[in-house]
């Protein structure tokens, strides 16, 4: 007879829980990956390459990757120093800034387009601000580089602030009482403890720049060779009915996302031992 002491858990035996969550993960990634993969067997390696190996494609894939990792490296900076100051410090507006860093969560995209668009069009406020000093924001890559930021940011933020929080203040105290510097407890003891959370923002933050369309499309100008990135040319493609095309992009897209992706989690793996050692 079981004691009544003993509390069960609230989910689903072992069983019932992997069966569902393997459900879930198939029906939302495994599947959709998977019939991309297939499309792409049935499409051959060779037209694969030979569709991909397009200066227009290769130009759009550069620019995607290379601005959603600029982007993604700003919000890795930035994103920490916004989640500590919302967690360490108290001051006026500080519950209404909070809530602001959710704003891309739940705004559309298309809407976020077209703000940020109105804000820094050369007749915006911002923008007829840059175009005084003859920089021009929207409709070149400035402007795709400022709408990946834009949708990036909350997820470095929101993935550090609870680390943020399980820092005591007596890490920090014990560092000083032994004669470290603020530079030293900042590298030594608190970006140590933050890093494998602040790499999984990156990494979230760098998915999400990768296959942003919404947000961009308004404010970028899609300009081929300039300013067209390649979510753009999967959709052109399909607009045309060229699946295999658009499969073609797809899965090059795909191969450079998971490249990217594992890098960054041996990243973690090294950070997460090396706290270990320290």
């Amino acid at each position: 007879m079981r004691s009544p002491l003993i509390h069960r858990s609230p989910m689903p035996g072992l069983g019932l829980s992997m069966g569902i969550t393997l459900m879930m993960l198939s029906l939302v990634v495994l599947l959709p990956i998977g019939a991309l993969l297939l499309k792409g067997a049935a499409f051959g390696a060779g037209n694969i390459w030979e569709t991909v190996n397009r200066e227009r494609i290769w130009a759009a894939l550069f620019l995607s990757f290379r601005l959603s990792f600029f982007a993604a490296l700003f919000n890795l900076v930035f994103g920490v120093m916004l989640a500590w100051v919302l967690v360490r410090y108290r001051f006026p507006g500080r519950r209404i800034l909070d809530a602001a860093v959710d704003l891309p969560f739940a705004l559309p995209t298309a809407v976020a387009g077209i703000a940020l668009t109105a804000l820094y069009a050369p007749n915006g406020p911002f923008g007829s601000l840059a175009a005084a000093v003859g920089w021009k924001i929207a409709y070149t890559q400035w402007g795709i580089f400022i709408a990946l930021i834009f949708v990036g940011l909350p997820f470095v933020s929101r993935t550090v602030q609870p680390v943020v929080e399980e820092i005591e203040r007596e890490v920090e105290e014990a560092s000083a009482t032994l004669g470290a510097s603020r530079f030293h407890t900042l590298r030594r003891v608190i970006l140590p403890m933050l890093m494998p959370a602040a790499l999984t923002g990156f990494a979230l933050s760098l998915a999400r720049a990768v296959g942003e369309y919404g947000s961009v499309i308004f404010i970028a100008g899609n300009i081929p060779l300039k300013t067209e990135i390649a979510p753009l040319l999967i959709v052109i493609q399909l607009e045309e009915f060229n699946y295999d095309a658009a499969t073609a992009i797809g899965i090059a897209m795909l191969l450079i996302s998971f490249a990217i992706l594992l890098v960054i989690n041996l990243i973690q793996v090294w950070s997460r031992r090396r706290i270990g050692y320290v």
